[in-house]
This record gives C-alpha cells, sequence and structure tokens, in this order.
C-alpha cells in the first residue's frame, strides 16, 4: 500500500511521485492528458504540478492552458476534493487581459497587483475555489519579499489559498523569506521546488546548501525535472546522435558529459539487477533522500507514466544507493579535480 507523505509542515498529504502538466496543450492534446491524469488518479496519484505559464512559448499557447485542461477534468470527474492541486505565479503572461484588451500593466512578477489577479486568473481556469499550494514560480529582484509574502497572506485568509511555496529559490532566499516570515507574521513557504537530480550539477547546486535549510525548517521537496530533462531514462547513449522527439534538441546537450553518462550507465546496471528501467532506479535513489516529499514527472502517454510510477514497486538496497550516490558524488568529484 502507497504511503502519502506530508509536506513539509503543512497539513498537505501527496503521493510520493507527482504529476507534472507542462506537456499538457504541448507534446500532450487534451484527451491525451486527461488520459493520463485518468491513469496517474487510478494508481493513487493525487498531486498535479502546474503553472499559469504552461506553456507560453509554445506557439498559439497564451498560457493557461495546462491549467484549463486540468480544471475541465477535475470538473468532468467530480474529483477536486481528491486532488492536491499546486499551481505558480511569476511568468510573463503576455500583453493581453482576459478579455483581449492591450493591458497598461505588467503581467508578470510578484508585486501585489500581479499576485491578486494571476491568482484570480488561475482559480477561474482551474473552476476550483481554492489552490491547495500557491507558488512563486521564481524571484522576482524587483519586488521587495515583504510585499510578495503580504499578497500571499492575504490570498490565505480570504480562503483562496492554503499553502505557500517557492520554486527555484537560492538557499539565501529561501532563508530571506522564511526570516521575513517570521519577522512579521505572515504565512510561511511550507515547500520548495528546485531542479534536482542524480546529475551533475543539479545535485551540486541543490545538495550544497538548500537541503540543510530545508532539513532545518521543515521545508518540503518537490522536485522538477528529476530524469534530467530526460537524460536518466537512457534515451541519451554516450556518442550517439539525439534521438526524435519534442523536447530531444541540442538543449539535451548541456547534459552531456563523461561524468553523467557515467551516472547513466550506473542506473542501467542496476536497475538491470532488479529487472527495472533506469528511470525508475534514478526517481527511487531521489525518494531515498531526506525531506523528500514528491519529485515531479511529466509523461506524453499512459505508458511512459505507468512505466514510472512503476517506481513505488521497486525495493533498492542499501548497497545499491551507495553505488548511485558514489558514482554521482559531487563532493567527491570535486576533490579528485583538485588532486
Amino acid at each position: 500500500m502507497t504511503t502519502y507523505r506530508r509536506l513539509g509542515r503543512s497539513g498537505l498529504h501527496l503521493f510520493p511521485i507527482g504529476l507534472g502538466s507542462m506537456q499538457f496543450g504541448w507534446s500532450a492534446d487534451e484527451e491525451t492528458s486527461q488520459g493520463i491524469m485518468d491513469a496517474y488518479y487510478e494508481a493513487g496519484g493525487n498531486f498535479i504540478d502546474t503553472a499559469d505559464i504552461y506553456t507560453t512559448w509554445t506557439q498559439g499557447n497564451p498560457g493557461g492552458v495546462s491549467e484549463e485542461i486540468i480544471g475541465r477534468w477535475m470538473k468532468s470527474r467530480g474529483n477536486r476534493q481528491d486532488i492536491v492541486i499546486a499551481t505558480k505565479v511569476r511568468g510573463p503572461m503576455g500583453e493581453f487581459g482576459r478579455d483581449g484588451r492591450k493591458s497598461i500593466h505588467q503581467r508578470e512578477g510578484l508585486s501585489r497587483r500581479w499576485i491578486m489577479q494571476a491568482c484570480e486568473d488561475s482559480l477561474r481556469r482551474l473552476q476550483v475555489d481554492h489552490i491547495d499550494l500557491y507558488q512563486a514560480h521564481w524571484v522576482d529582484n524587483q519586488t521587495p519579499i515583504e510585499e510578495t509574502l503580504e499578497a500571499f497572506t492575504e490570498l490565505v485568509r480570504r480562503g483562496y489559498v492554503r499553502y505557500i511555496g517557492c520554486s527555484n529559490y537560492s538557499a539565501w532566499r529561501l532563508m530571506q523569506a522564511l526570516w521575513t516570515s517570521d519577522k512579521k507574521g505572515l504565512e510561511s513557504y511550507v515547500s520548495i521546488q528546485p531542479e534536482y537530480s542524480l546529475l551533475s550539477p543539479t545535485r551540486a547546486n541543490f545538495e550544497r546548501e538548500l537541503m540543510r535549510v530545508c532539513e532545518a525548517y521543515d521545508i518540503g521537496i518537490i522536485p522538477w525535472s528529476p530524469l534530467g530533462g530526460g537524460m536518466l531514462t537512457g534515451k541519451y547513449r554516450r556518442g550517439q546522435p539525439l534521438p526524435e522527439s519534442v523536447r530531444a534538441d541540442e538543449n539535451a546537450r548541456r547534459r552531456f558529459s563523461d561524468r553523467n553518462f557515467d551516472i547513466v550507465e550506473t542506473l542501467e546496471a542496476v536497475a538491470g539487477r532488479h529487472g527495472a528501467k533506469p528511470a525508475q532506479v534514478a526517481l527511487a535513489w531521489l525518494l531515498a533522500q531526506p525531506q523528500m516529499t514528491s519529485p515531479i514527472i511529466g509523461a506524453n502517454n499512459t505508458t511512459q507514466l505507468g512505466e514510472l510510477l512503476g517506481t513505488l514497486e521497486l525495493q533498492l538496497t542499501p548497497e545499491d544507493l551507495d553505488e548511485i550516490t558514489r558514482v554521482s558524488d559531487w563532493e567527491r568529484a570535486r576533490t579528485e579535480l583538485e588532486m
């Protein structure tokens, strides 16, 4: 039986694997997206993560499409009370408002003005009366942290939001926010959504400082890209050309290094011993890390989803975990470079 994990010090309990929705309306059409959510829900999944900007970088997508697809799915299935909905605010939503008129205001950031407007828009698109976890997508250097947290606090007090979290914050930014909340009696972040996987340098970036803050202050961790943009699935091979895929472009090459291919090959070896897949092993390693709540995965079809959810049936041994940790250990790699 799957054990749901508490998100930091909040009252939210999440399925150990979260469902990301960036692909909804992009690489997965609405029918496919709803099928993916059906399969996730039937497997016991309850945590769906989205963002208002998904996916504005796609031609013909003004943003909010993923939220709309999720909203229509929940309404048609009548399962809102079973789902933990997380969405985000910060990114640019274009120059036009909901009525199609050109806006004189900036439609992005973490100002009070935009947070209040963006939350109302997300509630409307999701067809819900509250958001379970509302997250700052990334830092806004133009807005004081006090203003951002005061706006989030008002949304909680109005009942529009249950808990707040952040994404892509550095350790000092997270500490600044926690200190400000404590000093001014404001709502406090209960979670962080960092880029975190076995790959270099994302493992090092998170573990150097952020992990310690999360452990010390009981901050839940719901990492994005836990499979390193597909690198940890084994679909990219050392010395081989890129496969044909919507997301397999030249950007994938930034993850190509001998060290990262060593990690992938170790995952394949461990997977072979268990009759598993490299992606399952990578996720199982993440789930064994301190403060880990629910890595967020993406799937373009139910077959991919089913394979990734199979992670929950995989039992890695202490020796497996140690082997994976050693090959991906950033401190050891740094020491070796310095010798």
